[in-house]
This record gives C-alpha cells, structure tokens and sequence, in this order.
C-alpha cells in the first residue's frame, strides 16, 4: 500500500480541529450588517466561554493566504487558496468531515468510540479508538474560546459592529496585542452569532497587509439534530484497513526528552521542542518534498538551521533536532532558543 504520510498528517489535523477540538468557521460574503442589540466585548466573551452549539451541520471555506505550497498528498485545504469543507456534529462527541481533493475525497469519521480516516483515492482506511480523554462534545466554539483565554490577557478587547455570516446575524469580536506584544499579527477577529453565541466566522490579519492571512467559516449552518447514520462508518469493499499507532486507552504520553517547553506569554509566545529521533533510514514517502530543505538557513548562538516563515507564523528547525515556532518575528525566535 502506498503510504499517505501527509495525507494522515492532514486527517490528524482534522479529527483533532473538528471532530475532538471543533472547527471556527468563514464568510459567504460580505452582507448587510445586522442591526442587534449593544453587547459589551465581557459580556460577549463571558457569553462564548459557557455555550455548547449542539448539534449541526453545515459547509466551512477555508481561505488560506499563508504562502504554503500545495505539498503531493495533503489535503487541499493546506495549502494557498480557496476550499470546502463538510462537517457535522451530533454535540455529543461524534462527528464527520469530507475533505474534498482533486483524486476523490478524504472521509473523517468517529462514532465516539472509534475514529476513521478514509481516503478514497487509494481506498485505505486508518482506524483508531477514541481514548476517554478525546471523548468530549464535538464544539466549533473550542478553538476560539481557547484562542480568546489565551490572549485575552495581553490584547485590547473590543466589539467591531455586526455582521451576517452563512445567513445568521453576529457581532464582530477582536482581539489585538497590546503594543508590548511582538507577534507578526495585526489582528485576530471573530464573528460570534448573536443568538447561539457560538463563533461563526475567524480572520487573522496580520501586520503590513490589509488582506486577511487566513479566514475559516461557515458559508451554511444548520443548527438541530443530524442523521445518525452520518456517524457510522464501514469501509466499502476492497478498501484496506489499518490500525493506527497508540490507542491503548491511556492518555498517550509524550517520550521522554520531547517535552516542549514554552517560552514567553499570550501573542509573542514561543514553544521550543526536540523533534523525536525516528528511523532516518526510512524513505520518505512518495511525493512528499523534502522538508530539510524548506526554508533558508539561518545561524547564531543557539547554533544552526533553516527558517520558514509564513504570513502569521515563522519557525526554527535546528540541526540539532529542535523546533521553535510561534506567530513571531525571527528575532524572538533566536531568543526563545538561546535560553
């Protein structure tokens, strides 16, 4: 079987944004702005902090202008441009995602006991069981309430106006760092609908571009419950399955030595971590480039290595084998890693 590392890699993302963690959502356009009530920006972040959507289902566009190429296997959603996405929750820890691609589609799915990841491409399936750790409500709202605690500390918090999101009215929510805060990010901005108080729609802008670096929201929305069968998979005849590493039960710990550290607080925050040393033997797979040679090199007193950066993130990877990554200029980087 041809093996699928970024392919994985991407479903990882997915189950982890969607299905365990939940997926903020992006605009179908500008439209009217809504007339609704005052709303103070604590009161709308109290709000957010303590509803649960429940269930839903609905399409997510993923505008991405971050500057990655599109990488051979991984989903579209990866790399630069515009792409859909299908999700649906039952709000109680079950979920789906189809991740279309250009050769087929990639197919997410957990029943709150297993999770799937179907490519349709090459008709193999990665199962996984759900640990009792992972087994939480299917939330959209997770990543931005968690977005929002983090920085809410460090950031001036205001209410921009209204706007009209997959149909429903919604205050815009926006966060920026406050001017001791070094972060290549101008601005984060969260569309939170006014009745379910759920964030419907998140753009991160970041400094010298008035263009959004990257947008992710719902273009519909269906609120109410879902087809059962939506949460069920079997995977269609001549598909080969396999079992994924882990899922012993336990909560999986990190190996020794690999522990991150983070470095720093709120939007400057830089986490340093020691990449595992797996089989450098092993080929990489087909078509996936060779990320040893993304990036430029770059060197100091912490050593030698190769910068990437992005519109809204930069990261070190050390020839020594350690990572630092943070939404950052190169600078706080190199100071994080001097430590």
């Amino acid at each position: 079987m041809r093996t699928k590392l970024w392919a994985r890699i991407g479903s990882g993302v997915a189950v982890a944004g969607v299905v365990g963690l939940g997926l903020v959502a992006i605009p179908a356009g500008a439209g009217a702005q809504p007339e609704l009530p005052p709303v103070s920006a604590e009161e709308l972040v109290a709000s957010v902090g303590q509803t649960s959507p429940g269930p839903f289902g609905g399409t997510v566009e993923v505008d991405n202008a971050l500057g990655l190429p599109a990488i051979p296997g991984a989903p579209a959603q990866l790399a630069n441009g515009t792409s859909d996405v299908r999700i649906w929750s039952d709000g109680t820890g079950r979920g789906r995602v189809s991740l279309p691609s250009a050769q087929g589609e990639r197919t997410l799915v957990s029943d709150g006991t297993t999770a799937w990841a179907y490519d349709s491409e090459d008709r193999t399936a990665v199962r996984k069981p759900v640990t009792a750790h992972e087994v939480q409500p299917a939330d959209p709202t997770r990543s931005a309430t968690d977005a929002i605690a983090q920085l809410r500390q460090t950031s001036t918090v205001s209410v921009d106006g209204t706007a009209e999101v997959a149909g429903r009215p919604a205050y815009e929510l926006v966060l920026t760092p406050n001017p001791t805060e070094r972060t290549l990010l101008r601005e984060v901005r969260i569309a939170v609908d006014a009745e379910k108080r759920v964030p419907l729609r998140l753009t991160v802008l970041a400094n010298g571009s008035p263009d959004p670096a990257f947008e992710v929201g719902f273009t519909d929305l269906t609120f109410g419950p879902q087809d059962p069968a939506l949460f069920t998979f079997t995977p269609p005849p001549g598909t080969t399955v396999t079992d994924a590493p882990e899922g012993t039960g336990e909560k999986p710990q990190r190996p020794e030595g690999v522990q991150p550290t983070v470095v720093g607080d709120g939007w400057d925050t830089v986490v340093v971590a020691r990449a595992p040393q797996g089989d450098r033997s092993q080929q990489r797979p087909e078509g996936a480039p060779d990320l040893s040679q993304l990036g430029t090199p770059v060197s100091g007193p912490w050593g030698s290595g190769r910068l990437i950066s992005t519109a809204v993130a930069s990261a070190i990877v050390t020839d020594d084998g350690r990572i630092a990554a943070g939404a950052v200029p190169e600078q706080v980087l190199t100071e994080a890693l001097a430590r």
